[in-house]
Order: C-alpha cells, then sequence, then structure tokens
C-alpha cells in the first residue's frame, strides 16, 4: 500500500536530480552561465550538489519499497 508514493516519490526526485545534473553540465560544457548574477564556480558547485542530493533522496526512496 505504501510502496506507490514511494515509488511516485523516488521516480520524481530522480529524475529531476538527473535532469539538473545533466543540465548543469551543458551549461558548464559550453561556458553559459548557470545562474545570473552569481559567480559560476558557485554556480556550478551548488547546482551540482543539489543535483546530487536529489538523486541520493531518489535512490533512498527506492530503498524504503
Amino acid at each position: 500500500m505504501e510502496s506507490g508514493p514511494a515509488i511516485f516519490a523516488g521516480m520524481a526526485f530522480t529524475l529531476f536530480g538527473a535532469a539538473l545534473l545533466m543540465w548543469t553540465a551543458a551549461r558548464a560544457v559550453h561556458r553559459a552561465p548557470v545562474a545570473h548574477g552569481v559567480s559560476p564556480v558557485a554556480a556550478v558547485t551548488f547546482a551540482t550538489s543539489m543535483g546530487a542530493a536529489f538523486v541520493i533522496l531518489g535512490v533512498w526512496c527506492f530503498g524504503r519499497i
């Protein structure tokens, strides 16, 4: 009964985190700004850490099934 919400949350977190990591990598490779008005190094670092955190959270949700 509780596996449905865990699967939904795991998919949402994992997909969002993976998309954020891919988008950040694409912006960094093309030397495009990740966030306007912020240091490029800080923006890439923060976006990468948040993307990784979302992927880890999604994997944790899948582990709770």
